[in-house]
């Protein structure tokens, strides 16, 4: 990659990172968890998914700990939302919204992280979608709701749509951030289309004996 392609590239995960620890502060407060609570929650909310990754990609040490910033940047984004909230009530959707942001940006960073370890295709979209999707995966299981990417609603497969677009246009001679940008379009696009009409895979379901 380009320096300017590591540089887009580590700023859109900083972003990732820090709209991620604004969905873990939401949900966590929701569930009326104390200070100490929500930080933990959004701080894996945030680097779970990519947390997963490396390990996974046997890349260490793991990004957070290589770049601390990334927590400082978890840490001012959930202080911020819970001194938001405290004196505005936050949009219905707001969490919903975030955790789509998240997602595409995770999904897409991801799969250009996978790049430099892996070549096959395939690895490189699942590892996307491990990164978008895991971290919202853990908050939901610890503030014990049902996770979003067991729910009928388009999730994961966004995620996986995601990462396959951005494939494909890298075949083409666009620019690297249009194809980064074009790839996070489809995954919101998908993820807030299926919020707003419901769209969902056809479910599989055995009756009972």
């Amino acid at each position: 990659m380009s320096w300017e392609e590591i540089e887009l590239l580590y700023w859109l995960d900083l972003f990732g990172v820090v709209v991620f620890a604004v969905s873990g502060a939401l949900a966590a407060g929701r569930k009326s968890l104390d200070l100490l609570g929500v930080v933990v929650i959004a701080v894996v909310t945030a680097v779970g998914g990519g947390t997963t990754r490396d390990l996974l990609l046997n890349r260490h040490p793991v990004f957070w700990i290589a770049d601390p910033t990334y927590l400082t940047a978890i840490i001012i984004g959930t202080l911020l939302t819970i001194w938001y909230t405290r004196h505005k009530e936050p949009p219905q959707k707001a969490l919903l919204l975030a955790d789509a942001l998240g997602l595409a940006v995770f999904t897409i960073t991801g799969a250009q992280i996978t790049q430099e370890v892996v070549s096959n295709e395939v690895i490189i979209v699942i590892m996307a979608a491990i990164t978008g999707t895991v971290g919202g995966l853990i908050r939901d299981v610890l503030t014990n709701k049902i996770p979003m990417i067991l729910q009928r609603d388009i999730y994961a497969t966004a995620a996986l749509a995601g990462a396959t677009v951005y494939l494909l246009l890298q075949l083409t001679a666009l620019p690297s951030s249009v194809n980064i940008m074009t790839a996070m379009i489809v995954v919101i696009g998908l993820r807030l289309a299926a919020i707003q009409w419901g769209l969902h895979l056809p479910r599989f379901k055995l009756e009972e004996e």
